[in-house]
């Protein structure tokens, strides 16, 4: 696909995709069917959500202040990213206080005490937590991390925690053949391990973002909105070249999701974060 338009193969490719998953006798029938009607259907506001690192800066200068305004945007949802110094239950004391929940977080594993972790999530509220970042050289080492990771979300999963995995584009770009999210995917349960894909990343993998989403159908339970410039750079939501509406009438399909608002290098946060809510929230597909 081009990174401005999705393609028509996969269109039929994932409605075929869809029916199969779900296990429908036709293809244009029940759920997979309710993906390709006319434009309409909107994304519901406490689906919409906001990766906290885009305001990273922010934060720093004025934790309060700063959570405050996105409530007054219209956010209700919040994916975090770390506490800015705060213990976590000074943290989800901030975030009652200007009625933000938070619903999902970036928590590394990897040499950490997943049980600590476990207890900071009970804490703090999310019911979804995801690794944001891995990057090895070698399939061997891929592997070894699917099965280290399979484990930490085994134990989150038995605590009431979806934990996931967040790509970047590297993992899309093959070494011997194969993909690593693919590895990823294999090396670890289904039951376990869920996936929040980065659609700008996808892109910038040269994945179809559509295509990746019923490959692993039921698994992608979070999607990071985060648009691209014409120039391959971020862009805030909406003003991009991703054609959001296209791409999520066609993965309306399957489990509830999370649509999380980022940026990763944003001139202006709270700009880019108001207008990634209004976007989302004014969307019609």
């Amino acid at each position: 696909m081009s990174d401005k338009a999705l393609s028509r193969r996969a269109m039929f490719r994932t409605a075929a995709g869809a029916a199969a998953a779900v296990g429908l006798a036709g293809a244009m029938s029940g759920t997979a069917h309710a993906g390709w009607g006319p434009p309409g259907r909107r994304i519901p506001k406490q689906m919409i959500s906001i990766q906290l690192y885009t305001l990273r800066n922010l934060f720093e200068a004025d934790l309060e202040g700063t959570l405050e305004a996105l409530a007054d945007i219209g956010y209700r949802s919040v994916e975090l990213a770390g506490t800015y110094g705060r213990s976590a239950a000074e943290f989800r004391g901030l975030l009652d206080r200007y009625h933000l929940r938070a619903t999902s977080a970036h928590v590394g594993f990897d040499g950490e005490d997943v049980d600590a972790l476990i207890e900071d999530a009970r804490t703090l509220g999310y019911r979804k937590a995801a690794c944001a970042y891995a990057n090895y050289s070698t399939l061997e080492e891929w592997r070894a991390f699917g099965g280290r990771l399979d484990k930490a979300a085994a134990a989150f999963r038995k605590a009431g925690i979806s934990y996931g995995y967040h790509n970047h584009a590297h993992e899309y770009q093959a070494i011997d053949g194969v993909r690593p999210i693919d590895v990823i995917a294999e090396r670890t349960s289904p039951r376990n391990v869920h996936l929040e894909y980065d659609l700008y990343w996808v892109v910038d993998g040269g994945a179809d973002p559509v295509e990746e989403y019923y490959r692993r159908f039921g698994r992608v339970q979070q999607f990071h909105v985060k648009d691209r410039g014409e120039d391959g750079g971020w862009a805030d939501v909406g003003t991009g070249t991703i054609d959001w509406a296209t791409l999520f009438r066609r993965t309306w399909a399957g489990p509830m999701k999370q649509y999380i608002v980022e940026h990763d290098d944003p001139a202006d946060p709270l700009n880019t974060a108001k207008v990634g809510y209004d976007y989302l929230a004014d969307l019609r597909f």
